[in-house]
Formats: C-alpha cells, sequence, structure tokens
C-alpha cells in the first residue's frame, strides 16, 4: 500500500464482473484474469488490502479507466484457495467506500488511486419521514418473502424486527439478489433517505415481476385437465401391468387375507393385517410399496402365533439332564426345578426372568441351554454385548427402506413358537448413544405385566412374550439399569473352587476334548494329581475356559506323540507333566510353617477364587505412627487403626505396654505388595497380629482366619466363605476362625473341605485371640513352637508338634 500527502492510496485493483461489494459485507467470488489474479497475489503479499469495483459492462475482458465505475470498496482478503484449472477463489470482507482518482496498468496488473470516502451520514433525519419508508419496506419485503419460496425465515424476522435503518438497509441490500446496476447506484449514494427510497423501489419493481410469473405458473397449471390426465396415466398402467403379467396380484392378495382369518388372530390385528393386504390388491406387484407390503405380511404371518411347544414336566428327568450337563450351579438348578414343580400344579403361570451374574467362564451361558433341554422348549440365544441402538431391540418401522423387525421378534420368528427359552447374553454390555437407548426398550421386554402386548416398530401389532422363559447372562450388575434389573430375579454364580474344577474337568472336559481330537479313553490317561496340578500351578481363574485349554493342550500332545509312532499310550503324571507343558505358572500361597510373632493367616476373596493372605505387624520404637504397605485400600486402613484402638482397651490383659500408641511404631504389611487389596474382612487378622507383635505371643501357625471387627470388639460376618475356606483347605489350614454370624453359610461350602477343616465361631475378639495365640509354656518357660514341614500337602498325618 502506497500514501501519498493527500490521503490517497495507490492499491492492487479487481475489476468485479456483475458483482458489487459493500462495506461490513462478506462475499466470495471466483478470479480467472491473470491481471485479477497478479492484483490478488500482490496484496496478500503486502497488507491483504485490495480495491474492488463493478466494471459497467460485465463482457469486456480488458477493462480501463473508462470501462469501470469509479466509487468502489476497499477489502481486506480473508481467504484464498486455488483450484486446478488455475482459477482462485478469493473471500474478502469491505471495510470502507473510496473513489477512483487515477487508474493505472503497471506489473501486468491493475491498480488505482484511491481515496476514502466519509461512511454513510449519521445525522439523524426528520424521523417521520425515515418512520415512513422504513414502514413501507417493510411491508414490501414481507410481500417479496411470501413471493420468494426459499428465503430464510430467520432472515425475514431479523429484518421486520429492525428498528435501526442502517441496518435495514444492509440486510435487505445484502442479501437480495437485485440486477449489479442497482447495487452500484445504491453503494454509491450516500444520504440514508436516498438510499432507503432507492432499496423502496428496487424492491416494488422486483414484487411486480415475481408477482407476473406466478400469475403465468399459476395459468398454466391450471390449464391441465386433470381428470383426463388421470385416466391417461391408469390406462397406460393397466396396459403395462398386463405386459408384465401383473394379473396375479389380486389372487396373491386373496390368499394373504385366507391365512389372515386361518390364524384367528384377535380383531385388532386381523383388521390391521386385512387393511395391508387391501392395500396390496389395489396396487401394481411390480411396485417398491408392493415389494414392503409383501415382505411385512410374510414376516407378521411366519411368526408364531398359538404355537406353542409341550413342556416336560417330569422333574426327575430335568433334574439328571441338568447334573449330566454341569456339575454344580446349585441355585441355578433348584430354581429351574422349582418352575418345572409350579408349572405341574399352574400351567399357566408366566412372568419368568432369571438373571445369572457371575465372573467369566463358570457356565453361564451354557446351562441356558441345558435348562431350555430340560424344559422340552425352544432354545434362541440373542448376544447383547455392544448393543447400542433402540431399534435393534424394538426393528424399524417398514417405512424405511431395508427397514426389518428388532432381535425379539426375529428370535420368536427362529423359535417357531411362543413359549422358547430365549438367553440374553451379555446384558450388562449394552450401551447407548444418539440413536437411543437398548435398556430402556428392554424394560417393556422383560416386564411380565407388560410383554403380553410388546409391539414391536416393523409389526406395529401387539405380540404376546408372556409365556416366553427369558434367562440372561452377565459379569456385574453394576452397570445394569436399576429399573432393568429390579424386573429380574437374580441368581449368584460365584467362582469354581478347586474341588469343583477337578470333578468338571474329570466329568465333562477330559472326555469332551479327548473325543474332540479324536483319541480314545484307552490311548491317554491324565491321572487325578495332574488336574490339581493345571488348576493350582497352570490356571488361576473363576472359570474352568483356561483348564480346558490346558487339557486341550495335553490332548494335542497325546495325539502328536501317538501319530509319530513314539508311543501307543499316553500318560500324563505329576512328574512328567512340566516335560510336556513347561514349568508352574503360579506358585502356592504363603504359609505360615511355625508360630510367629506378629505374623497371622488371612483369608481373602478374588474372582479367581479365595487365596490365603499372611498379614505381618512389626513393632518399632517411635512416636505412635501407624504405617500400612501392600496397596492397602482405604478400608483396610481404617481396619488397621480400629485394631489398634480396641488393643488399648484390652492393654492390660494382653500384658501390653498402655503408652504403645505413644512410644511404638505400628508397620502393617500384606505381601503381595503388587496387588491392591481392600474390604473388612481383615479386621481380625490386624488385631490378631498386632497383640501378638505388642504382647510377644506367638500366633498359631495351623489356624487361619476371617472377619469384621467393630471398636467394642465384636466380629461382624463377611462375603466369600465358600471360596476362602477353600483356600485355606488347598493350604493345609486344620483350623479356620470365621464369624458366628457366617454359620448358616457353612451349608454352601465344600463337603472336602468341612470333613478335612476344623471351624470355630467367634462372635467377639475375645474368642479369636484365645484360639489363636500360643499361651502355654514349656518346662523351661518359653512359649510352645510348632512347625508344619513345608512339603505338608493337606494331610493330617503329615503335621507334627515339637518344642
Amino acid at each position: 500500500m502506497e500514501e501519498n500527502k493527500n490521503n490517497e492510496l495507490m492499491l492492487p485493483a479487481v475489476a468485479m464482473r456483475g458483482l458489487v461489494c459493500f462495506p461490513r459485507f462478506v462475499m466470495h467470488f471466483d478470479v480467472a484474469r491473470e491481471i485479477s489474479i497478479k492484483a490478488v497475489e500482490t496484496a496478500l503479499k503486502n497488507d491483504r488490502l485490495v480495491f474492488l469495483t463493478a466494471q459497467k459492462d460485465i463482457y469486456t475482458e480488458e477493462p480501463g479507466d473508462e470501462d469501470l465505475y469509479r466509487i468502489g470498496v476497499v477489502a481486506e482478503i480473508r481467504q484464498t484457495l486455488k483450484t486446478p484449472d488455475n482459477i482462485m477463489r478469493v473471500l474478502v470482507e469491505g471495510l470502507y467506500r473510496a473513489k477512483i482518482k487515477e487508474t493505472v496498468e503497471e506489473d501486468g496488473m491493475l491498480k488505482c488511486l484511491i481515496k476514502k470516502l466519509p461512511d454513510y451520514s449519521r445525522t439523524k433525519p426528520d424521523s417521520a419521514e425515515l418512520t415512513a419508508i422504513m414502514r413501507s419496506i417493510k411491508d414490501v419485503f414481507e410481500r417479496y418473502g411470501e413471493l420468494v419460496p426459499r428465503m430464510p425465515k430467520e432472515l425475514i424476522g431479523s429484518i421486520m424486527c429492525q428498528d435501526n435503518p442502517y441496518t435495514l438497509f444492509e440486510n435487505i441490500a445484502y442479501n437480495m439478489n437485485f440486477d449489479f446496476h442497482d447495487k452500484q447506484m445504491l453503494l454509491e449514494e450516500s444520504n440514508i433517505l436516498s438510499r432507503l427510497g432507492m432499496l423502496y423501489a428496487d424492491l416494488v419493481h422486483e414484487v411486480e415481476v415475481l408477482e407476473i410469473e406466478k400469475e403465468i405458473q399459476d395459468e398454466v397449471r391450471n390449464n391441465i385437465d386433470k381428470n383426463q390426465r388421470e385416466y391417461y396415466l391408469r390406462e397406460q398402467m393397466k396396459v403395462i401391468s398386463s405386459q408384465l403379467g401383473d394379473e396375479e396380484t389380486p389372487e396373491e392378495a386373496y390368499e394373504y387375507i385366507d391365512k389372515i382369518y386361518e390364524l384367528k388372530l384377535s380383531e385388532e390385528i386381523t383388521e390391521k393385517l386385512v387393511k395391508e393386504a387391501d392395500r396390496l390388491l389395489k396396487m401394481p406387484s411390480s411396485s417398491q410399496e408392493a415389494f414392503v407390503i409383501r415382505n411385512y405380511l410374510d414376516t407378521v404371518l411366519d411368526l408364531p402365533w398359538n404355537k406353542l411347544s409341550k413342556t416336560k414336566t417330569d422333574i426327575n428327568k430335568a433334574a439328571k439332564i441338568l447334573d449330566k450337563d454341569h456339575y454344580g450351579l446349585k441355585k441355578v438348578k433348584d430354581r429351574i426345578l422349582e418352575s418345572i414343580a409350579v408349572h405341574c400344579l399352574m400351567p399357566e403361570v408366566t412372568g419368568q426372568i432369571i438373571c445369572l451374574v457371575g465372573p467369566p467362564g463358570v457356565g453361564k451361558t451354557s446351562i441356558g441351554k441345558s435348562i431350555a433341554k430340560a424344559l422340552g422348549r425352544e432354545y434362541v440365544r440373542i448376544s447383547l454385548g455392544g448393543v447400542r441402538d433402540e431399534s435393534d431391540i424394538r426393528g424399524h418401522r417398514k417405512t424405511y427402506i431395508g427397514a426389518m423387525p428388532g432381535r425379539i421378534i426375529s428370535a420368536m420368528k427362529q423359535a417357531g413358537t411362543q413359549n422358547p427359552l430365549i438367553l440374553f447374553d451379555e446384558i450388562d454390555k449394552m450401551g447407548n448413544d444418539f440413536k437411543g437407548d437398548p435398556a430402556s426398550a428392554m424394560l417393556e421386554v422383560l416386564d411380565s405385566e407388560q410383554n403380553k402386548e410388546f409391539r414391536d416398530h416393523y409389526i406395529e401389532v401387539p405380540f404376546d412374550l408372556s409365556r416366553v422363559l427369558f434367562v440372561t447372562t452377565a459379569n456385574t450388575t453394576d452397570t445394569i439399569p436399576q429399573p432393568l434389573l429390579d424386573r429380574m430375579e437374580v441368581i449368584e454364580l460365584t467362582s469354581y473352587t478347586r474341588e469343583e474344577k477337578f470333578h468338571i474337568a474329570k466329568e465333562h472336559l477330559i472326555p469332551k476334548q479327548i473325543k474332540k481330537h479324536g483319541l480314545k479313553a484307552s490311548q491317554i490317561k491324565i491321572n487325578d494329581t495332574v488336574i490339581y496340578s493345571l488348576t493350582d500351578y497352570y490356571t488361576r481363574e473363576a472359570g474352568v475356559r483356561n483348564l480346558e485349554r490346558a487339557i486341550a493342550g495335553l490332548c494335542r500332545k497325546a495325539a502328536k506323540e501317538i501319530v509319530s509312532g513314539n508311543m501307543k499310550k499316553v500318560s500324563f503324571t505329576a512328574k512328567n507333566l512340566e516335560s510336556y507343558i513347561g514349568p508352574k505358572k503360579y506358585i502356592d500361597d504363603d504359609k505360615l510353617t511355625e508360630n510367629e510373632i506378629g505374623v497371622v493367616n488371612g483369608l481373602a476373596w478374588t474372582q479367581a477364587g479365595g487365596v490365603l493372605m499372611p498379614l505381618e505387624v512389626l513393632i518399632l520404637d517411635g512416636k505412635g505412627n501407624i504405617e500400612t504397605t501392600g496397596s492397602l485400600g482405604d478400608v483396610m486402613k481404617e481396619s488397621a487403626k480400629l485394631a489398634v484402638s480396641y488393643v488399648r482397651s484390652v492393654d492390660e490383659k494382653y500384658n501390653i505396654s498402655p503408652d504403645f500408641y505413644k512410644t511404638k511404631d505400628i508397620h502393617i504389611h500384606a505381601p503381595e505388595g503388587a496387588v491392591p487389596k481392600d474390604g473388612p474382612s481383615a479386621g481380625v487378622t490386624m488385631t490378631t497380629a498386632l497383640v501378638s507383635a505388642l504382647s510377644g505371643m506367638p500366633v498359631r501357625c495351623d489356624v487361619a482366619m476371617t472377619g469384621e471387627i467393630t471398636l467394642h470388639g465384636k466380629v461382624l460376618p463377611i462375603g466369600g466363605l465358600r471360596e476362602k475356606t477353600m483356600a485355606a483347605y488347598k493350604a493345609g489350614i486344620k483350623t479356620v476362625i470365621i464369624p458366628q454370624a457366617n454359620k448358616s453359610d457353612l451349608e454352601e461350602v465344600d463337603d472336602a473341605v468341612k470333613a478335612s477343616t476344623e471351624f470355630i465361631f467367634a462372635s467377639k475378639l475375645e474368642d479369636v485371640l484365645d484360639n489363636a495365640l500360643c499361651k502355654k509354656n514349656n518346662k523351661n518357660g518359653k512359649p510352645v513352637k510348632m512347625i508344619i514341614p513345608p512339603e505338608d500337602n493337606m494331610d493330617s498325618s503329615n503335621a507334627s508338634v515339637t518344642s
């Protein structure tokens, strides 16, 4: 930009063809002429300012000074884009008006010496005259908006509500499709009243042209005889249908009507379906709508209306089927047998919705198929994992292209009966997004009071789901919405114990894998010790999937040995197991082998089962600090504080220094340090270890314990007793201290555990301490020392007591 003493600027100029730019107006245009492209590129290199003025004749290819309007707009280039065909697209914003003083062509472009014009006059003219012209413009513009079909309503509303004359002018002038000569006249005028007068005249002229166009179009449209036109088109359709062989359409429609009446449905459903068949009768079969109706009727008529499969009522046979297919799962089996018993007494009973919740691999999905087999029902599985669209459940309306029914109706069609067993697998994995919430759609399906008239969006008629036995599976109930969870009877499936895994492997998995790998029972032998080794040292899980994979691996090893001719029969024993599948992946739980001070065998629950968790307490000189390590959670840290407070209340009884909380530091540690631990059931373990460390009395190494404590020394019940006691049994612990309130839970404990373990029921911490601490002294005045050999393998005959 070059500026002289008279405040005149020399700017690169672009001659506009049929376009006029206004101040404060953002517009884009294409530049193809070389002189114009050069002007834009020069402006981009400097201060991005360019002078835009319209040329008088749009067909002039090389405009000179006399071909340009004298008044234009200085604009700032916002953005440019060059297309492959060497056309530059430019986005600019008008800044202010300017007048050409001189026009020159140099450096291959057009340059103009310009002088800035004063802004529009802001002096207020006669208010009455201004108001009158503004009202007139608004009235004419309103009529203009009615005649232009694509006029934005927002623009009309903003103009009709505008009180500022300058803004009113800019909103109309900038957005109306006037001739560029008229727009140039508006740009050159400075007085606002004159501008509005010119704008009013342009609007009136435009409205008159539009009204004439509308009259011509209406007259032409009315000249077409509607009746003649329809008659002509219908005759054409008849001839076309005859040529295409569409005479079968009436016959097809009557067949649909006969099928509808044969089903003997309710009046509402019959009326709806007959109406659709009548529509098919009145249209050619080759039309798209006829295709939609035909698919709809086929889908609805294929549903199992009034079709029921015969349900088995022999409760003893059902029990044998369930026991044959699955080991354990007593709660589920009892619940199914109860359903069969109720059905024998009341065949009309409905509304059975069961939710099986448990860790992966415990047989939730497979038990569903066994239940259907035991009841004599058809089995259909629907996987809900990752479903995020409500239409997956309810279907799409048939008006959409490619519409189809939802998964529920599709499952009923697949079952072919109104009383199947439908398994909703992974119901806790459903999501939701902008397409809807499938969990909310499931509320009607799983509500026995509402699913009698379930309406799929596709079939549009009520379908009875009340006779269906719904079984759902989930790994957790945390992600299931509460209203949906409230509609289901939840049965918790815990992880398999060591003994259950042994029986499942021996009775189900090994025969299954031998058959699957083409082996005979005489060609492979897997000892019982191998099964225990696989569960203890090669797999650590809640279910049996990895155990089955490990057994499959042994079968492959055996097949290889037999096919290669090395052996005719392969026997796997505890001694040769590592040579086939490698070293052990897991080690035994850390168990105490002698009575120690401040170390106690605790019991913990994990998703993979129970574990033995020794807890250590060390007393150091200090200032009364309590240090907890081993990735302990907040609840366990609070249990440590409870234990310290309780010990302070009984310090005299156990000969503990009353000021230990001031003079001693207490360090509590729970191996393994990298594994997070939390929960209240370690309360009795911490207290026992703390009393032992402060009093100097050792803790029995053959005792394990679990229980929550209160500040006054009460022992509260805990969960996971079945898994915890199995961990103690596996580690060779012969005595387990549990809360008195958990006595009734012993029914769930494995029989092998109950047969070899002594259970001590504690209602107070005194009961725990009296049974866990070694108080007797030998002749030398020293505490009795009990030692359990590390190689002990749960056989009580191996235990020995030495002093």
